[in-house]
């Protein structure tokens, strides 16, 4: 499947690392070092700009070695970006360590998944049937 893109990094294109991989990285896009203070946050650009086509969106993941190793995750994982969004991809990192994490031109920060999805009418009913777990919240399932 071909997806438009613009790329106005200096960056390569993001790209499978293997041929099993689900997401692509994304790189940051950024004039000069940032710095990351235990818990804040920012938004890193990409560069990056997409067109989506009907039915499939962009999601903005952790990448687990620097949320493993370093504490620093996407903030509203998964970020979605639908298909009807032309502006410029963005990056919410926030730094859950206790150390300072800079953030330099280039540097992998996250992955990008593309997924199918399909939007849902509701349909306005007075009883649900029922199943095995019923109504039983978080944590009802097991121990």
């Amino acid at each position: 499947m071909n997806v438009q893109i613009i790329n106005k990094s200096k960056h390569d294109l993001p790209s499978y690392e293997t041929t099993l991989s689900a997401g692509m990285d994304l790189r940051a896009c950024i004039n000069g070092p940032i710095t990351l203070k235990s818990l804040e946050r920012t938004i890193i650009k990409t560069g990056l700009f997409i067109a989506l086509p009907k039915g499939l969106e962009a999601q903005v993941r952790p990448r687990s070695g620097l949320a493993a190793k370093k504490g620093i995750t996407v903030l509203n994982s998964p970020g979605t970006i639908d298909a009807d969004y032309r502006g410029e991809i963005g990056v919410i990192l926030v730094n859950l360590s206790l150390d300072k994490f800079v953030i330099n031109d280039g540097d992998r920060i996250a992955q990008l998944v593309i997924a199918k999805h399909e939007q849902i009418k509701w349909e306005k009913v007075t009883f649900l049937n029922e199943t095995e777990r019923g109504s039983g919240g978080f944590g009802s399932t097991g121990v």
